[in-house]
């Protein structure tokens, strides 16, 4: 399957801000003060889902971004070899 330019550059943009999003998220989670994320400082069901939701979303990101930029690298190989 061959992805066109704008297409790669999509998946590519979508898995790094994917990781911006998440990232921001997962900080904001940890230093979490109004007691959804920790109970007493221990951490709750809450924070448990949502960084399950945060790594899924890492590796999502990774794979569709991974995805946009071998289609770019394949889309520049072959414009050098024509």
């Amino acid at each position: 399957m061959k992805l066109s330019r704008p297409v790669s550059w999509f998946l590519l943009a979508f898995g790094v801000w994917s990781w911006v999003i998440w990232i921001t998220f997962v900080r904001n989670l940890v230093k979490d003060s109004s007691g959804l994320a920790f109970d007493d400082g221990h951490p709750t069901a809450y924070f448990f889902v949502h960084l399950t939701l945060a790594v899924v979303s890492f590796v999502l990101g990774t794979v569709v971004g991974g995805i946009g930029l071998r289609g770019l690298r394949a889309l520049s190989r072959t414009s050098r070899a024509s």
